[in-house]
């Protein structure tokens, strides 16, 4: 993480503006169009310690295991998530993440960094 960023404060305007950039370019990719709960659920996955499974997500997120269920569903079709078996517990399925659900979030995130830039005095 950079060291020399300067914090950036956005009134309503400008923080809907950029959410609308960054979304807009997201809708304009080729990829799949994400929900807004398929994305929280994928940066959890990515940027929060595992291991996950259905149910530590919905802890972690206030809401049902169906609601993750159907997400998961979705993101493994994308081929962003794999489930996979624990191996401390047969019971139990972990959320592992993917090459291809790494790459969408890459791109993802430069989307927010040049939306950022364009829109502010970052470097």
């Amino acid at each position: 993480m950079a060291t020399n960023v300067v914090p950036v404060r956005f009134n309503r305007k400008d923080a809907l503006s950029l959410w609308h950039d960054v979304t807009l370019q997201s809708v304009r990719d080729t990829g799949p169009d994400l929900s807004a709960r398929q994305i929280v659920i994928l940066t959890t996955i990515y940027l929060k310690t595992g291991p996950h499974t259905v149910r530590s997500l919905a802890r972690k997120l206030d809401v049902t295991k169906a609601v993750i269920t159907r997400a998961i569903d979705t993101l493994e079709g994308q081929q962003y998530v794999r489930r996979c078996a624990d191996p401390r517990d047969k019971r139990s399925v972990i959320i592992e993440r993917t090459p291809k659900g790494s790459h969408y979030l890459s791109q993802f995130a430069d989307h927010i960094r040049d939306n950022l830039k364009s829109n502010t005095q970052i470097a």
